[in-house]
């Protein structure tokens, strides 16, 4: 009796030790090898090394900015969703944007 409590209170002892988890939009960021960092970061990031600017986005819901910046000068493109606190996770990444035209998306010159 004694040697399975000694052994509880050894495993318990462990969990309570453990380092705390993640929060659940960070672990899955991690997991999928998504990168996440400020919003400020990241665009001067986009604007110095890849000459990117803003390319369109909208609201994906009322809490995630989906934003795609572009580069016609490179070709990269990148897409990612700024949460409210400011933190933005890199969505994809790509070479060879081509721009959209207004019509050319509708299908009728104009």
């Amino acid at each position: 009796m004694f040697k399975r409590l000694c052994s509880t209170a050894l495993i318990f002892g462990a969990a309570a030790l453990a380092p705390p988890l993640a929060p659940p939009l960070a672990a899955q960021a991690q997991a999928q090898g998504v990168a996440c960092l400020p919003r400020d970061a990241l665009v001067e990031r986009l604007e110095g090394r890849y000459k990117e600017s803003p390319a369109g986005g909208g609201l994906q819901n009322p809490q995630q900015l989906l934003e795609v910046w572009a580069s016609e000068e490179t070709g990269s493109f990148t897409v990612f969703v700024t949460r409210p606190n400011g933190v933005s996770c890199i969505v994809a990444t790509g070479q060879n944007w081509t721009g959209a035209t207004t019509a050319a998306v509708g299908g009728v010159a104009g």
